[in-house]
């Protein structure tokens, strides 16, 4: 398993903590890639599978939108404009991620930008029945395991089938 952190909380971990909500923290190993901090997969402990990754779109009727898909899968457009309820969704460009989110690429998460933001959040359908699924505490290379549906109820998320492998 990856290595359980002894080091200070993050602000997602400590709203986790005041809601109650029982989670595992998670500290995985880091890599640069040009400007941006990414999981070095080939040192993973835990499969890619359920490791969750947080991606945020701008649909042309809604605005921003969260879709949150395993990290060996990306997220299928088409699927997400139509269960979000737009016509076409595109990727938030990186220059525009913080401002959109208040994240950098790779600490991006489903709760801090839903305690920030209340943008809309799909989760993939296949963590519906998952124990638990492993997404960014706020922080690159933090992350924590949390059961799928209690995560889905915290952020007002709706699970969907918005992910694809190729």
């Amino acid at each position: 398993m990856a290595k359980h952190h002894k080091t200070e909380k993050t602000l997602v971990e400590k709203m986790l903590d005041k809601a109650g909500i029982t989670y595992v923290p998670y500290e995985f190993p880091t890599e640069e890639v040009g400007d941006v901090a990414q999981l070095e997969v080939d040192h993973l402990d835990v499969p890619e599978h359920r490791i969750y990754k947080t991606l945020v779109l701008t649909g042309n009727k809604t605005g921003p939108v969260v879709g949150v898909v395993p990290l060996d899968r990306h997220v299928d457009y088409k699927k997400l404009s139509k269960v979000s309820g737009n016509r076409k969704v595109g990727m938030v460009p990186l220059k525009d991620l913080v401002k959109t989110t208040g994240y950098e690429h790779g600490a991006n998460t489903p709760i801090g930008i839903h305690e920030r933001h209340k943008y809309p959040i799909f989760i993939s359908q296949e963590a519906e029945n998952q124990q638990q699924m492993i997404v960014s505490a706020g922080k690159v290379g933090r992350s924590v395991g949390i059961d799928p549906k209690v995560l889905a109820d915290f952020v007002d998320a709706r699970f969907a089938d918005i992910a694809t492998q190729d």
